[in-house]
């Protein structure tokens, strides 16, 4: 009796992995059939995961659960980068529906990633007038909309409002407060500013500007070392940077050739 009971004892454990695999099995396909009908799936679904026990519950997971969800989530960006114009108008709408302060900054954002500085200056003031949120980050998101447009005068107004903030030190507006007080005749005032964003393996564009600040105010040293410094760091660039930045560093190179 008790040999029968161990022998019975190994069938079970060596039987174990299968066991477990036959279960697994039969839950993901309870789960592929809850989710066909409650999805509303094509019919034929149904023979796949159950005559194809693990294969066709693998084949729905991936192809109706898994990827659709990334498609979904590709297609939309993918649209937004092609058809930039359905984000903003889906963003108006929600504007429309529901005016919140959320909801005019991810208006404004919209148009300032697509270029639109106009509209989005419009909306970046209208979210000055609540008194209640903090008027750091449109003040901020001003400063560069203004310089982007030239308006150099409206870029030191809006920039001398927040320059005191701990945010703004080093930032990228800082360095467009400086480009402006350069623009309208305050050299020395606008090189601590410049100087900035100077920092290695970054911020190649704005550092480009304060080598042709350098140059402009005659410190050809501190352009040519500067110039070096972006030069040496191109050739450690991954590919995308490399490719992202090429006209800075063909500009770099020329800058080098042609005055030092």
């Amino acid at each position: 009796m008790a040999l029968m009971s161990v022998n019975t004892t190994e069938k079970i454990t060596d039987n174990y992995p299968q066991m477990v695999f036959y279960y697994l099995t039969i839950a993901i396909q309870i789960y592929c059939i809850y989710h066909l009908f409650k999805n509303g799936k094509t019919i034929y679904w149904i023979f796949v995961i159950l005559f194809l026990p693990l294969l066709g519950s693998v084949v729905y997971l991936v192809t109706q659960v898994y990827s659709r969800k990334n498609a979904e989530t590709i297609q939309s960006n993918v649209s937004q980068i092609i058809n930039p114009t359905k984000k903003i108008k889906d963003l108006e709408k929600q504007l429309e529906f529901s005016d919140s302060y959320r909801n005019r900054m991810n208006l404004a954002d919209a148009y300032f990633e697509t270029g639109d500085y106009q509209n989005a200056i419009i909306h970046y003031k209208v979210m000055l007038e609540n008194k209640v949120q903090n008027e750091f980050y449109p003040r901020k998101q001003l400063v560069i909309c203004f310089s982007k447009l030239e308006d150099y005068d409206a870029v030191i107004k809006h920039a001398e409002r927040i320059k005191n903030n701990q945010e703004f030190k080093n930032s990228t507006s800082e360095f467009y407060y400086g480009f402006a007080l350069f623009k309208t005749g305050f050299e020395n005032e606008a090189e601590m500013h410049l100087k900035s964003i100077d920092r290695p393996y970054s911020n190649y564009e704005e550092r480009l500007e304060l080598a042709k600040f350098y140059l402009e105010t005659n410190q050809n040293e501190k352009a040519k070392t500067l110039l070096e410094e972006m030069a040496s760091e191109a050739n450690y660039m991954t590919k995308p940077n490399r490719k992202l930045f090429r006209s800075v560093i063909n500009e770099v190179h020329n800058l080098l050739k042609n005055n030092f």
